[in-house]
C-alpha cells in the first residue's frame, strides 16, 4: 500500500506529464526522430520504456484515472522525462508525495548527464551516484563489469559490496585489492565527515563496521585523501586481464560521476575489450 503524505492531484499530474513529454525531442534521449511523427515530443511507449514501465499505466497517469504511483515509480518517471531537480520535486508533490527523500534525489540524474549518455551509447560509460552507487550503464560497460544496476539495499553502494561480497573482486586485479580497500574506506570516511551523522554515508560505514572486519581495521587508520587511479587493471571472466584508462567527470553539485572506459589502440586489451567493440 502506498502511504500518502499529501494529496494525490491526479489531474494535474496527468497535465505535467503531457506537458513534459510533448517538450522532450527524440534527439534529447537518443531516438531518431523519423518521418511519421506527427504530434510534439515523445509517443508515450518511447516514454514508457525509457521510465521502465507500461505504456497503459503510463497512458493512465497521463489521463488522470491511474493508480498513486509510489515513490520509486515517480523516482523512475523523473528520470525518464529527463526532469530537473526542480520539476522532479514538482512531480512529487503532485504525485501526494513529500518531496523526494534524499535517498532518491542520490537516485536522479540530471538532464545535462542523461543527454551524454544518450550519447555514449557505442561507448563503455556509467554514471555513479555520492556513496557508488551505480545509475546508469551502457551496454558494453554492463559487458565490462556486469550489471551493477539492480541492486537493492545496502548493496546498491559499491563500497558495501566490495567489503562483503567477494563476488565483487572477481573483475579487478588481485594485487589491486588491498589498495582499493584503503581507497574505499578512505572515501567513505570522508563521506561521513561531509554528510555527518544520521546521513546515509554514516548508515553504511556503521553497517560495514559491524559486518565486515577489513573495512573496521582500515577505519581505524583513518586514512583519507586517496583516489582512484585512471589506470584500472581488470581480469575479464571471457578475455582475461585488461588494461583500461578511466576518464572521470564530476557533477560536483550533485554528488554525480560520470565514468568512461577507453583502451589504447593497438594493445592487447584495445584487441580484446568490450570498450572497443
Amino acid at each position: 500500500m502506498v502511504t500518502t503524505d499529501r494529496t494525490f492531484d491526479r489531474s494535474s499530474l496527468g497535465a505535467f506529464l503531457r506537458t513534459r513529454r510533448a517538450a522532450l525531442q527524440p534527439d534529447d534521449v537518443g531516438l531518431r526522430r523519423g518521418q511519421r511523427r506527427r504530434a510534439p515530443g515523445l509517443r508515450r511507449e518511447e516514454v514508457a520504456e525509457l521510465c521502465t514501465m507500461s505504456a497503459d499505466y503510463f497512458a493512465r497517469l497521463e489521463r488522470g484515472d491511474g493508480p498513486q504511483p509510489s515513490e520509486p515509480m515517480v523516482a523512475a518517471i523523473a528520470r525518464g522525462l529527463r526532469l530537473t531537480p526542480d520539476e522532479r520535486d514538482h512531480l512529487f508533490l503532485l504525485a501526494g508525495h513529500r518531496t523526494a527523500r534524499r535517498g532518491l534525489r542520490a537516485q536522479h540524474v540530471s538532464p545535462g548527464l542523461m543527454q551524454i549518455m544518450d550519447g555514449l551509447t557505442g561507448n563503455t560509460a556509467q554514471v555513479m551516484g555520492p556513496l557508488g552507487e551505480t545509475l546508469l550503464q551502457t551496454p558494453s560497460a554492463m559487458a565490462l563489469l556486469g550489471d551493477q544496476t539492480h541492486y537493492t539495499g545496502n548493496a546498491r553502494c559499491a563500497p558495501y559490496r566490495w567489503f562483503t561480497d567477494p563476488a565483487a573482486r572477481e573483475r579487478y586485479d588481485p594485487a589491486e585489492h588491498g589498495t582499493k580497500s584503503r581507497i574505499n574506506a578512505a572515501l567513505l570516511r570522508e563521506a561521513v565527515t561531509r554528510d555527518g551523522p544520521g546521513s546515509p554515508a554514516a548508515d553504511l560505514a556503521g553497517v560495514l563496521r559491524r559486518t565486515s572486519e577489513e573495512f573496521a581495521q582500515r577505519g581505524e587508520r583513518h586514512e583519507v585523501g586517496l583516489r582512484w587511479s585512471d589506470a584500472k587493471r581488470f581480469v575479464h571472466p571471457q578475455v582475461g586481464p585488461l588494461e583500461l584508462y578511466c576518464q572521470l567527470l564530476l557533477e560536483p553539485d550533485e554528488g554525480r560521476s560520470l565514468l568512461i572506459f577507453t583502451a589504447t589502440p593497438g594493445t592487447e586489451s584495445h584487441e580484446n575489450s568490450p570498450c572497443s567493440r
